[in-house]
């Protein structure tokens, strides 16, 4: 508790002190008193969290927005499950602050923070976001204030999942997101070949073909799986949210990359002749591995 009043307290004060700052200055320390001696007074169940997790992961409504998937940034357990997951667990506040921004510099200074109140466990980033968003390739500066002000949030709430899961108990996630996944597979109670078709419908009123699909996912719709009809979601559910474009998940035609052959795999001796006296052997790489060097994150950011 004294490391949250101190942080309050050494916080640079303004200039001119308003009544109203003084005031509100001295609402917030009492407030932090006011927290811990609560959650000290009404410590959480453990056991009772536990029950009300399993219930509202099995429910479709969290279930799909549990996820995300974004090229570049991977996919993972969502900042809407990181939330749901600090209602239940309880005494845990979180947060997103603009520290500050500078209009002429183009940069904001963005605080990002999770506390357990009960165990004084706090996880909290401080890092600058550029007002610039990419297009492409290339980078778009904001200038609008309610762009700029949705790039900080955005960023931030991704800071704050991260800080979230930092400070809850790691089985209390992994088996969160294993409900959550269950209650995906099981599609609702819909027939595997109902949902196939419904995903599919859904897919080509954003204008993303079954051809296009397939070629993702490696196989033909008859032969999709819980899982895959699952992960379907995820994507779409990403597109629909406007974290990515359906170009990116999708990609409309067969890049070059994909044509060449793996790297390290060894051609033919009739094709290229190799002097094992003179060259090292090159092992041929274990299914799936690629060379990539991506960040490990349906879900937001």
């Amino acid at each position: 508790m004294s490391t949250e009043i101190d942080r309050m307290v050494a916080a640079p004060a303004p200039s001119r002190l308003t009544q109203t700052t003084a005031v509100e200055q001295s609402r917030a320390v009492a407030e932090v008193q006011a927290a811990v001696v609560v959650a000290q007074q009404c410590p959480r169940d453990p056991s009772k969290a536990l029950d009300e997790m399993r219930t509202s992961c099995r429910t479709k409504g969290l279930a799909e927005r549990a996820f995300y998937s974004v090229p570049n940034r991977g996919n993972g357990p969502s900042v809407h499950l990181a939330r749901e997951l600090a209602r239940i667990w309880g005494n845990v506040q979180y947060g997103v602050k603009e520290l500050s921004r500078d209009d002429a510099g183009g940069m904001s200074e963005v605080l990002a923070f999770a506390w357990d109140v009960q165990t004084n466990t706090r996880s909290e980033r401080t890092f600058q976001v550029p007002h610039e968003r990419m297009k492409g390739r290339d980078r778009q500066k904001l200038t609008d204030l309610g762009d700029i002000y949705l790039m900080n949030q955005n960023v931030g709430a991704r800071a704050v999942r991260e800080c979230i899961f930092t400070i809850l108990p790691p089985w209390l996630v992994e088996e969160a997101q294993d409900v959550c996944h269950a209650t995906l597979r099981d599609g609702g109670g819909k027939p595997l070949a109902q949902r196939i078709s419904d995903a599919l419908g859904a897919f080509d009123g954003i204008g993303v073909s079954v051809e296009r699909i397939e070629r993702k996912i490696g196989k033909p719709s008859a032969r999709w799986t819980d899982g895959d009809v699952a992960r379907l979601g995820i994507d779409f559910r990403s597109i629909d949210r406007g974290e990515v474009q359906a170009s990116e998940l999708f990609p409309d035609a067969v890049s070059a990359a994909d044509l060449a052959p793996a790297r390290g795999r060894r051609k033919p001796a009739e094709q290229q002749p190799v002097d094992l006296g003179s060259a090292p052997v090159v092992e041929d790489l274990p299914e799936g591995e690629f060379d990539a060097s991506l960040e490990p994150g349906f879900g937001q950011p």
